[in-house]
């Protein structure tokens, strides 16, 4: 039998040295922006016991959480599927702050299966979360960061849809539905799936069966609100929905910003305003965020709170390819004037990498583009002439 040791498993893949140093770049220059904003970084670690990693509230994570049992303590534990709970226990529980507080974070997560088709199993999340502001204010700040960072990611925005979940949940409220039928329903509109919507809320009384039936239609500008203003019953729960979406609208009339009132990712896990960026190139969201109040009480304080996460891997394939540097070879044999010259270069931000004996001819392969070359008692830098 052929040695299949190198094989990994489906969807995981080896991040090799260019697509590596990308992500790398990337990650500083992300970090480097929402620090500059005031958020600080927290490292949750990799795994936890199950029970702090999925919560009632995180019904789509226990699906994708890997589970197993730790040999210390007999407990079921999992690796982590979402850094963000992580980050609400942390923010709950160990700083336990009273006033506002900013944290980001980066790092890989693990899924039982892709996300989408041609997706990692391994995603590497990176996002920014603020706790202990209850108000808008905080929304907006996430959103007009989101916008900032991929923009400094070079990855162009086509759209920022925006929606709220208290919507969906006032109908279904009013309608009475059970939770088995409430998932149906959830489903059908997630798949944007007409005729099904159609045919659950056939049996639920009017105004709140046409206001179902309508939902996945209320998508587009911001003319969708006032539509929906039309069409939906008047419950305060949907009216104060349509008054925040309304107010976001203002704040953000600068962002290519779109309403989709039928989209409920990460329903069971939002409490009020969810938000969306899509870019050309790719069919799939590039970040997911919104506001997940009070998810912090299961670690004993519940909070007010909102962020936003992406995928740095995603977004790095999306983002223009500039190329790697290139490195400068250093020649064998070694003296104290190539290392204080390679040294020199490092300090000027090159990569400068010592050549050693034997290997020549082998040097572009390792990126390297250009050589030293003595000239008397001076160094120079020649382009490197290798085949």
């Amino acid at each position: 039998m052929a040695n299949r040791r190198w094989l990994l498993p489906e969807a995981i893949e080896d991040v090799l040295p260019r697509e590596a140093l990308r992500i790398e770049a990337m990650r500083r220059a992300v970090l480097d922006e929402f620090i500059a904003h005031g958020y600080e970084l927290v490292i949750p670690p990799l795994l936890e016991y199950i029970e702090s990693l999925v919560s009632e509230r995180g019904q789509d994570l226990d699906l994708r959480t890997f589970k197993l049992v730790d040999q210390l303590s007999g407990r079921g534990m999992g690796v982590r599927a979402d850094i963000t709970p992580q980050v609400a226990r942390i923010d709950a529980h160990l700083l336990n702050r009273q006033g506002v507080a900013r944290l980001c974070y980066c790092g890989s997560v693990l899924h039982t299966l892709p996300a989408g088709f041609n997706a990692t199993r391994e995603p590497l999340q990176i996002g920014a979360e603020i706790y202990g502001h209850a108000g808008l204010e905080a929304d907006i700040e996430g959103v007009r960061l989101l916008a900032s960072t991929l923009d400094l990611c070079e990855v162009s925005v086509s759209r920022i849809d925006l929606g709220h979940v208290a919507v969906f949940r006032a109908l279904t409220r009013q309608a009475g539905l059970g939770s088995s039928a409430e998932k149906e329903l959830f489903d059908a509109l997630q798949g944007k799936d007409v005729p099904a919507v159609r045919e659950l809320v056939a049996g639920i009384a009017e105004p709140v069966r046409t206001a179902l039936q309508t939902l996945p239609e209320l998508y587009g500008d911001r003319g969708v609100l006032d539509r929906a203003a039309k069409v939906l019953p008047n419950l305060p729960e949907i009216e104060t929905a349509l008054s925040d979406l309304r107010r976001m609208a203002d704040a953000l009339g600068d962002l290519p910003l779109s309403f989709d009132l039928a989209d409920l990712r990460g329903y069971h896990y939002h409490s009020g305003i969810a938000f969306a960026a899509y870019c050309s190139g790719s069919p799939a969201a590039v970040a997911l965020g919104g506001r997940y109040d009070d998810f912090g009480r299961a670690f004993g304080r519940g909070r007010p709170a909102t962020g936003f996460s992406m995928d740095l891997r995603a977004l790095v394939r999306l983002a223009p390819n500039g190329g790697s540097p290139g490195a400068i070879a250093a020649p064998w044999p070694e003296d104290d004037t190539l290392h204080a010259e390679a040294q020199r270069l490092r300090s000027l931000g090159e990569r400068v990498i010592l050549a050693l004996p034997g290997h020549e001819g082998s040097w572009r392969e390792a990126g390297c583009d250009r050589i030293l070359v003595r000239q008397g008692n001076r160094w120079t830098i020649e382009s490197l002439k290798e085949d």
